[in-house]
């Protein structure tokens, strides 16, 4: 009798998803597989920013539990999301090929990042994200935006589309009253000022904007920053306009755009590695995890590493700054593909040497005199679905 293999994920629609996406792959090694949806602590907490829900991982513990526990068989994470340390007997049994690993700059019109007026405001939740934003145009405001990929982009859409609503309600009212004062013979439609009715506006609207057009919001964002790979997932790169960050300046975290499925039990564990785990992603990936285990500052300071395999060498980026992005030790390193998680030790050390481990202690030293120490995570919404989370990627 085939064993079904328990599988816990958060209930968003990217969570989902990102299971639905393991299901398929254990599928195909004829194994069923049962879904359970688990509410997680960061769930429970829709108002508050990712990193004041704690060190231990708002959207990762509880799923954890599950495994542990032996209610689950398998967990699914943004492996962003997955802790460097502290996972009890549980391993990354499995890491799929991964998505883009990039950040997007979101906009209503397509602007770039250098074609932002100074004084625009710049929606993320992501510790990194604001440092490096702050680093490439400190003329911006960065604020916090929190949510599922959908949401944020309906806060970004909501104004600029209920003004347009508005200005077209008006035409229609001054093209009635002067139709009535003219004693009629006009058409009476609206498009003397637009190009198209209210009604055939409206109809061309995307369901991501209609939804938008009912969103109330408390401020304005001109741009926001989020993962290539949690609009991928949620189908919605398409939806709205988007430019792609340079990865040589917006460094990602550790892990983006990669799924982890974690397990205990070995035989679990060798059904997963066997049916999802990608040896490009699992190397990239482990030589990011490992520098940033090493750095040991991925809770509280502004860290992007990334890590790509180019023939016998994995070409790693690292960059990490101060909060406000006035201050960075950065610098590319190929490691050895052969040795790559002794190389990336060695390049951890040689950038803490350089002040990096500095800065993560100034950046700790501010954590702890605002009474948040440790708490400061990279956002995980935009990935998993419900905070920016740098889930990432969310």
């Amino acid at each position: 009798m085939t064993q079904t293999l328990r599988l816990a994920t958060r209930g968003s629609d990217l969570a989902v998803r990102q299971a639905t996406a393991v299901e398929d792959a254990l599928a195909s090694r004829r194994r069923e597989v049962e879904i359970r949806t688990v509410e997680t602590r960061g769930d429970r907490i829709p108002d508050a920013l990712i990193h004041e829900l704690g060190r231990t991982g708002a959207f990762v513990r509880s799923l954890d539990e599950e495994v542990l526990s032996g209610e689950a068989d398998l967990a699914v994470h943004s492996l962003k999301d997955v802790p460097t340390e502290g996972m009890d007997d549980l391993v990354v049994a499995g890491v799929p090929r991964r998505a883009p690993a990039g950040d997007v700059l979101v906009t209503a019109d397509g602007s770039d990042l250098s074609d932002l007026d100074p004084g625009s405001v710049v929606g993320t939740a992501s510790l990194r994200r604001t440092a490096q934003i702050r680093a490439a145009r400190p003329d911006l405001e960065v604020e916090a935006i929190r949510g599922n990929v959908d949401t944020r982009l309906e806060k970004l859409l909501a104004p600029t589309l209920q003004r347009e609503h508005e200005a077209r309600m008006d035409a229609r009212a001054e093209e009635t009253a002067a139709t009535a004062e003219s004693g009629g013979g006009g058409d009476g439609g609206e498009e003397h000022a637009f190009d198209r009715t209210i009604e055939e506006w409206f109809d061309s609207l995307s369901d991501l904007e209609r939804a938008a057009m009912e969103r109330e919001v408390d401020r304005e964002y001109d741009a926001l920053v989020l993962a290539e790979a949690g609009l991928r997932r949620s189908n919605l790169l398409h939806s709205v306009p988007t430019v792609r960050l340079d990865r040589e300046e917006f460094v990602p975290a550790a892990g983006q755009g990669a799924i982890a499925v974690v397990a205990s039990d070995p035989d679990v564990i060798e059904t997963v590695r066997e049916a999802v785990d990608h040896p490009r992603t699992r190397v990239e990936t482990t030589a990011e995890r490992t520098i940033l285990a090493e750095l040991g500052g991925g809770c509280i300071a502004p860290i992007g590493i990334n890590a790509i395999v180019q023939g016998s060498y994995v070409r790693t980026n690292v960059r990490v700054l101060s909060p406000d992005g006035t201050e960075e030790i950065a610098e590319t390193r190929d490691l050895d593909v052969e040795r790559y998680t002794k190389d990336a030790v060695a390049f951890a050390q040689d950038l803490a040497e350089q002040g990096a481990a500095e800065l993560i202690e100034r950046a700790r030293e501010a954590a702890e005199s605002d009474g948040d120490e440790g708490s400061v995570r990279e956002n995980r919404e935009d990935e998993p679905g419900r905070a920016d989370p740098e889930s990432e990627e969310r």
